[in-house]
């Protein structure tokens, strides 16, 4: 019998990841492409210099949908149901609010680009893990606490391709001096006593 299940398993290759693993991150894809996106959307601002209005608003509404799936099934009767969209709605509405606030011309001229993604992030992160509070998900609440731990992430991340960038210029600097040096050094240069002994 162990024969046969061994001939079958080299018929059909390795066996495949386990279904109840397969599972599990088809039900975290949403969280996962969430967090990348609004990473991605950090990036992208701090590269072009340019905020993203649009993007930081729709990000803000998938997340709002997502949470009311979460929590869909669990929710009970029709009354509840309309209770967890209006909720979830009127959340998500007060977080678009403080994002557009942050928007405004006038507040923007006293924020950098990048700043103003770092800070639209910031808020997107705390409406998420707001969310997850008020809805006991677990899931929503990571999602809020790792959207917010990439804040300081990134702006250190920042900090540091400067520092870097300074230290690469540095030793560049360093290393053609002493190069230049090296070249004009007593035993590189043409030796003159010879010709002047001949003369």
């Amino acid at each position: 019998m162990s024969e046969l299940e061994a001939e079958r398993n080299a018929a059909t290759g390795p066996p495949s990841i386990h279904p109840g693993m397969t599972r599990l991150l088809w039900q975290q894809l949403p969280y996962i492409v969430a967090l990348v996106l609004a990473i991605a959307g950090v990036a992208y601002t701090n590269a072009s210099h340019q905020p993203l209005v649009g993007y930081w608003e729709f990000l803000a509404l998938a997340i709002g949908v997502v949470c009311v799936i979460n929590k869909w099934p669990e929710v009970d009767g029709r009354e509840e149901r309309w209770r967890l969209i209006w909720t979830q709605a009127l959340h998500w509405v007060a977080v678009l609010v403080a994002m557009n606030i942050m928007l405004i011309s006038g507040v923007q001229q006293l924020l950098p680009t990048p700043a103003t993604s770092l800070v639209l992030l910031t808020l997107l992160a705390l409406g998420t893990f707001l969310a997850g509070v008020s809805l006991q998900s677990a899931q929503i609440a990571f999602l809020g606490l790792a959207m917010g731990i990439t804040v300081p992430a990134i702006s250190w991340l920042q900090q540091s391709i400067i520092f870097f960038l300074l230290g690469a210029v540095l030793l560049i600097g360093l290393g053609i001096t002493f190069w230049l040096r090296q070249d004009r050094s007593p035993a590189s240069l043409p030796d003159n006593t010879g010709s002047q002994t001949e003369a």
